[in-house]
């Protein structure tokens, strides 16, 4: 026979399984921790389009920058772009 849990409170006082204020705190922090998540990934976007702005530059700056870099900056810019279409198109699904 398996031990019954219960949640507990904050101030230690168990909570019964039909509490309206428990279900409502649970509603509450699971659409806080999606607005994070979406923060998160937005941050994320920010950080992918500095860098396809970065590779960019390195990529068209001529004879300064070693051919193999360039080329790795022309695909990592182009993969950033496409990486942040992606996630932008799966966020608006969301």
């Amino acid at each position: 026979m398996s031990p019954s849990l219960s949640v507990v409170a904050e101030n230690g006082t168990a909570l019964v399984k039909g509490d309206a204020n428990l279900s409502d705190r649970i509603r509450r922090l699971q659409s806080e921790a999606k607005n994070l998540a979406r923060e998160h990934i937005l941050a994320l976007e920010t950080a992918l389009v500095e860098v396809e702005r970065l590779a960019g530059e390195i990529a068209d700056g001529g004879e300064a920058y070693p051919v193999g870099i360039r080329e790795i900056a022309r695909r990592l810019s182009e993969e950033s772009e496409t990486r942040v279409q992606a996630m932008e198109a799966i966020l608006h699904r969301s």
